[in-house]
């Protein structure tokens, strides 16, 4: 037999033209765009067969006649056995017109070129939307009772099918798939579509919560979903079975159908996610009046929060109009046709974990993210304050090894030249200037120099700072202990960044990322001078995030734990407890600027946060204790020998203890 295949490129398409080829004698001509030829070897290799049984009939599918020659129209005349149109937009994202050139005049076109070379039968492949959102059970055998159209899919669909219906002068057969998943043996793919919307916010909550923890899932409608195996051997049986079929309409469909909650647990289950145990059915949203709804999402930051979430989400912004999806297909001429060919719908069960793994190998969009430091600074301006050593040195070295012009600065010249020796060393480049960042008005003269000579900077990283361990008992006369680190802490970081900003909002980009302390989330004793200089950074970078939300400027707060640098070096209690190298410290600035996220903390300091917030009595006696365990220095009290305290026995215990914790 010859056969004429549309979409012979697409998901189910090759698929088909492979099945049509694995008959003894069968010869498949298909439409090929003009510029896709390349294809074509591709193709040959996965159907396994010749140029001369799949023969590329170069066309365009919004062309009169598909824009096939009309030589070639006039050899095809007569020969052509069956026609299969699979070729449309399968898309909710699509937009209308795209939709409507193709789906609808797209199907046009087909149907007047299968009456020009007097095909034997016209198979027109449709979809379930061409029943739009019906409420109740939609038989094969009802068209025009179809209702809930608007959606330029849906209505595309039907448009599409009614024209076969209405124009088609010879033989025709409609075949209407549910949504179509991956392949149910190997869960091979092609794009993400129908549940796999919801594959990204599953994925999410795996990574936000252990397996065990209950979590909420979304109650709605039923979903069908059909695997492409199915579907195509379906459409490969019906067309060439003995019964009559023409002028009916097939639902490829699961018998059963899922309420999307299950679909959701099934795939929750397939991901390893936590278990989705209570409910949300989003048929409530239907009790909110249409007129409340527009109002709402007339509000700009009620539509910048909803595009914000659903874009993280990677869910099109439709998608929650079809959540309460009220149709069932009733398909008893399906199974009429297959009745003793053995081909059955597979459960979802037994195959959604095989779409999941696919998923997330080969379409999971955070695949595709150049999550690189050298995708991320390579060619930008990077700016690292106190990267003459320690954290911002390390960090210095990862930026200019990616490629960013790399600026760093601190007070001490000598120590700067020897950070660039050492860069040059590296074979990479820094550039040096030497700036008190406690001094106001020598803030401003920097500022002014790297915005003459490099009109500013793309990332900068506030990482300059000092730190005092003193108790406050230890400090009654020392009011200048909290003045001194304020004024780096906090006053230098903020000039830097108030004289650096401007011109970030005048390009519309930028991020800055300050160094905070772990200190701020667990109120660490000891510490109140230089935690409540970083506290105040945090609070100021929470207030500038938001206003300069819609302006293309990002900030990270990363409140880093204890690392082995020259600021900590003084109190040798630290030498008992745990702490991060340099280098891991800047790989926490380095993913702060890749993935921008608003903060970044470590489990430990995420977990005396809480507990401070949900019992903060027990968080005070927690610290008080460590308070007294581990008094301060001598040096710290003011003796020059600065001798090392000695440590209880509870100390020396907590201490072990600290040491099993991992940052």
């Amino acid at each position: 037999m010859h056969y004429f295949v549309t979409g012979a490129t697409g998901f189910i398409g090759r698929r088909l033209v492979k099945a049509l080829l694995a008959r003894k004698g069968a010869t498949v001509h298909f439409l090929v765009r003009a510029g896709s030829e390349g294809k074509v070897a591709d193709l040959l290799a996965y159907w396994g067969t010749t140029k001369a049984r799949a023969v590329a009939v170069p066309g365009d599918l919004t062309a009169d006649r598909l824009g096939v020659a009309a030589d070639t129209i006039k050899a095809l005349k007569g020969r052509i056995d069956a026609v299969y149109h699979l070729a449309a937009v399968y898309d909710l994202e699509a937009d209308a017109e795209s939709q409507v050139r193709v789906n609808v005049e797209g199907t046009r076109n087909l149907v007047a070129f299968a009456k020009a070379i007097d095909a034997g039968h016209l198979h027109h492949v449709s979809s379930i939307a061409a029943a739009g959102l019906y409420e109740g059970v939609f038989r094969e055998d009802m068209f025009d009772e179809a209702e809930g159209l608007e959606h330029p899919y849906f209505m595309t669909k039907h448009e599409s099918e009614k024209i076969v219906r209405r124009e088609c002068k010879i033989p025709w057969t409609v075949y209407r798939p549910a949504f179509v998943v991956g392949d149910s043996t190997t869960g091979e793919m092609d794009k993400i579509d129908g549940p796999y919307y919801f594959f990204k916010l599953i994925q999410r909550m795996r990574q936000i919560l252990p397996p065990w923890a209950p979590a909420i899932g979304l109650e709605g409608g039923r979903i069908n979903i059909v695997p492409v195996d199915f579907v195509v051997r379906c459409i490969d049986h019906v067309s060439h079975g003995q019964g009559a079929i023409a002028g009916r309409a097939f639902h490829l469909v699961d018998p059963m159908g899922y309420r999307i909650g299950d679909v959701l647990a099934l795939f929750a289950k397939a991901a390893h996610a936590p278990k989705m145990s209570l409910f949300v059915n989003a048929a409530l949203l239907g009790f909110i009046p249409k007129s409340v709804k527009k109002g709402l999402m007339a509000l700009a930051p009620v539509r910048r929060v909803r595009a914000a979430v659903m874009k993280d989400l990677g869910l099109p912004e439709d998608v929650l109009t079809f959540l309460n999806w009220p149709t069932r297909y009733d398909r008893r001429d399906l199974d009429a046709a297959l009745a003793g060919s053995g081909i059955e719908c597979p459960k979802l069960d037994d195959y959604a974990w095989r779409l999941w793994d696919y998923w997330e190998r080969h379409l999971d969009p955070d695949l595709f993210i150049d999550r690189s430091l050298e995708g991320t600074v390579g060619g930008k301006v990077v700016l690292v304050t106190g990267g003459s050593s320690g954290i911002g040195l390390a960090a210095a070295h990862k930026f200019a090894q990616a490629g960013a012009t790399t600026i760093i600065c601190g007070r001490d010249q000598d120590k700067l030249d020897a950070a660039c020796v050492e860069a040059e060393a590296r074979g990479h480049a820094f550039v040096a200037y030497a700036v008190d960042l406690a001094d106001l008005a020598d803030c401003d003269r920097f500022v002014k120099l790297v915005l003459e000579r490099h009109g500013g900077v793309d990332f900068l990283v506030n990482n300059a700072g000092r730190s005092i361990r003193r108790a406050i008992e230890s400090s009654y006369e020392r009011f200048h202990d909290y003045e001194r680190t304020m004024q780096l802490n906090y006053f230098g970081c903020l000039r830097v960044t108030l004289g650096l900003l401007p011109a970030m909002v005048a390009r519309h980009r930028g991020h800055v990322v300050n160094i905070s302390s772990i200190g701020v989330l667990t109120n660490a004793p000891r510490f109140s001078a230089y935690v409540a200089s970083k506290a105040a950074l945090d609070a100021w970078t929470r207030c500038a995030s938001s206003e300069f939300a819609d302006q293309g400027i990002t900030f990270t707060t990363i409140n880093m734990p204890l690392v082995r640098t020259p600021m900590i070096a003084p109190t040798k209690i630290y030498n008992n407890v745990p702490t991060l190298a340099p280098d891991d410290a800047a790989d926490m600035i380095a993913q702060a600027c890749i993935g921008r996220p608003v903060r970044i903390a470590t489990r430990l300091g995420v977990f005396g946060e809480v507990l401070h917030a949900l019992a903060p009595r027990v968080a005070q006696i927690v610290m008080n204790t460590s308070f007294r365990m581990f008094p301060d220095s001598a040096a710290a009290k003011g003796d020059k020998a600065g001798a090392r305290p000695q440590l209880s026995a509870e100390a020396i215990a907590l201490e072990q203890m600290m040491r099993g914790i991992h940052f």
